[in-house]
């Protein structure tokens, strides 16, 4: 644990932020649209000529840029656009965003597309650089599908996310104990979202899953070097707390279809496990410890 905290120490001495995001919104007019981008000013100190360079990373497609302004206000950096298409926009509008090119790569741009009465909302990021706006009312179950099932595809694309899932069931001696911990695990998910864009800490998608990787770590070497611990109940929510960070910066309709995906592996993996010796649960944790290890080293060598 001491280890934990002391590498979250040291990164926290970097300029960039756990999430590292933007905001954007664009109004559709027959042919023609006008956009506007708010950047944090200490996210593009880094970019030559930002005028260019920001605008330069946002296509929509069918359209041509006409006019461009760029400036300076206070800490952010706000850019103006207006477009014209080809032929007038029907209710949709095909986006690329690519500004974790040129700020860092696991920024987040939330677009805002706007058409009449109607409007629609997406996250871009480096998994999902290419998005469709909708300019219709977006019923819950579309935004489920839709922002949910983005949710849990990005969860599942964390091995350490994945690997914690199976470590936090061997910690549990009973289905009552797993059911305490895997609450606690998952609200804590959820109470770090609004504690995150404060803490100045520069993580890469690689360092960030490093980091989440010695969580596997930890939690495995507890189970094997102190079977008959009594605190896992506090120490599982602090390490949830780490699990929900890459869902940050994202709408919380991702961190429930992340959540719910965590859910329904955790009742899987719960079948089996609960049924195992104490002694195989502590050879199952050893070899978690072992992969987490090697995981969290793989990144770092990068």
């Amino acid at each position: 644990m001491c280890r934990l905290a002391l590498l979250v120490a040291l990164a926290a001495a970097a300029q960039a932020h756990v999430v590292s995001m933007s905001s954007g919104e664009i109004h559709v007019t027959g042919r023609t649209a006008t956009y506007e981008l708010r950047m944090p000013a200490y996210e593009i100190t880094h970019v030559t000529n930002p005028a260019t360079e920001l605008l330069d990373q946002l296509t929509f497609t069918g359209a041509r840029r006409t006019a461009s302004e760029c400036k300076k206000e206070e800490d952010t950096y706000d850019c103006t656009a207006s477009y014209e298409f080809e032929k007038e926009v029907p209710d949709k509008l095909e986006v690329e965003c690519t500004l974790f090119r040129v700020t860092v790569p696991n920024h987040i741009h939330m677009l805002y597309a706007v058409q009449g009465e109607n409007g629609d909302q997406v996250v871009f990021d480096q998994s999902n650089p290419k998005r469709e706006m909708r300019f219709h009312p977006v019923s819950l179950t579309e935004t489920i599908t839709r922002d949910g099932g983005a949710g849990a595809l990005r969860f599942l694309s964390s091995v350490a996310g994945i690997l914690f899932l199976a470590a936090l069931v061997l910690a549990a001696r009973s289905p009552r104990d797993l059911a305490i911990l895997a609450v606690s695990f998952l609200v804590a998910e959820f109470l770090v979202r609004p504690v995150v864009p404060y803490i100045r800490i520069g993580l890469s998608p690689d360092f960030l899953e490093a980091l989440l990787a010695l969580t596997v770590a930890y939690l495995g070497a507890e189970i094997f070097f102190l079977p008959a611990g009594r605190a896992r109940w506090a120490v599982v929510p602090l390490l949830g707390l780490a699990h929900g960070i890459p869902f940050a910066g994202f709408p919380p309709m991702y961190m429930a279809g992340a959540a719910g995906v965590q859910s329904i592996l955790i009742a899987a993996l719960a079948v089996p496990v609960l049924r195992m010796a104490p002694a195989m649960r502590r050879n199952a944790a050893a070899i978690l410890m072992v992969v987490a290890v090697g995981w969290f080293t793989s990144l770092l060598l990068k």
